[in-house]
């Protein structure tokens, strides 16, 4: 997949609010990334972290042609995606912290994000669980006669997950509007998609189902926005789902104690030439969509936003210990504490 170095687009074909939130927000992404890694190497922050370094367009490109309606479902590597929609970088922080200030209370951590006002139903912990809660979210949209569509995001390994096939045969058997994504970065956790399955072009695996189907240049956000958007369009049309395959890349290992034994650096300098982020900026400076001023005021903005949400998740209380018998049964007084 890496063949191509990133070079801008000579035509424009979107607002330059479209470029500019792009642009912004992937950084956003990026450097709250870069230092939620530097923090979990200071003990600040424990358990999983599994970082979006190098994904950043799969996220920012797929908001851009949904509606604030829509819903939002992922698996664990799930930080960057709320930050593009709008979720508070500090209670993101203040989670991956384990504060009380965070989108889950502490209570949820690196693979919990979660923030319901934004339509982001969580990010998900057991390999391809996910995947049939989303099309149940977008079978509930169907019943409750919207026109909203559930994203609904897996990586290459949950593919050979029974439930992921379960869900593809049913999602086509209700014309479900749920759009499958596989951000496919080459590895799962460390094994590449040519030792784990017969299929290495992931989605054909939707063929099988007659779901329309497609690769996705996952480095691109522009290719991002048009596939998301024209899946959205056949879902709401009452056509069904669709599977896109996201041929990405993160350049940090699977989690933070990945020592990616599995490739090499040249194969991973290899895709940084291709950087999404590079890529849109390039694309906005040789249309002089924004100016060298705008460009300068936005990285000063995202470096202040994650100074900013560190502080937060800094001076916020840790939990109370009895916080771990709230928000466990939806009836406040259920009494599970028996004296």
């Amino acid at each position: 997949m890496a063949k191509k170095t990133a070079a801008a687009k000579s035509k424009v074909k979107y607002s330059k609010e479209t470029y500019a939130y792009w642009y912004e927000s992937m950084l956003l992404m990026r450097r709250f990334e870069e230092k939620a890694g530097q923090l979990y190497g200071q003990q600040k922050i424990r358990g999983f972290c599994h970082l979006y370094i190098g994904q950043e367009a799969c996220a920012s490109g797929a908001i851009t042609a949904l509606t604030k309606d829509d819903k939002w479902i992922t698996a664990y590597r799930c930080h960057a995606q709320p930050l593009g929609l709008g979720t508070d970088p500090g209670a993101v922080m203040a989670e991956l912290y384990g504060k009380a200030t965070g989108t889950t209370k502490g209570k949820g951590g690196s693979m919990h994000i979660f923030d319901k006002e934004r339509n982001f139903m969580g990010g998900h912990g057991i390999v391809g669980a996910q995947v049939p809660m989303g099309l149940g979210i977008a079978f509930a949209e169907k019943y409750a006669g919207t026109k909203n569509v559930c994203i609904t995001k897996m990586g290459d390994g949950a593919v050979r997950q029974g439930a992921v096939h379960e869900a593809f045969n049913l999602a086509m058997l209700y014309k479900s509007p749920v759009i499958f994504v596989i951000e496919n970065n080459g590895y799962a956790m460390g094994t590449s998609v040519a030792r784990t399955s017969n299929v290495t072009e992931l989605y054909k695996i939707g063929e099988a189902y007659d779901m329309p189907s497609f690769p996705v240049d996952g480095m691109d956000v522009e290719a991002i926005h048009e596939a998301v958007y024209e899946a959205a369009e056949r879902a709401r049309r009452g056509d069904g789902p669709t599977l896109l395959e996201f041929r990405t890349y993160r350049y940090k290992g699977h989690s933070m104690s990945d020592p990616q034994k599995y490739r090499t650096k040249e194969e991973v300098e290899e895709y940084k030439q291709r950087d999404p982020i590079e890529q849109v900026l390039g694309t906005i400076r040789e249309n002089n969509i924004m100016t060298e001023e705008e460009i300068e005021a936005v990285v000063k903005k995202v470096k202040k936003q994650v100074d900013d949400a560190v502080k937060f998740a800094e001076e916020s209380p840790w939990p109370d210990g009895m916080d771990a018998f709230k928000d466990v049964y939806v009836q406040e007084d259920y009494p599970f504490v028996m004296e």
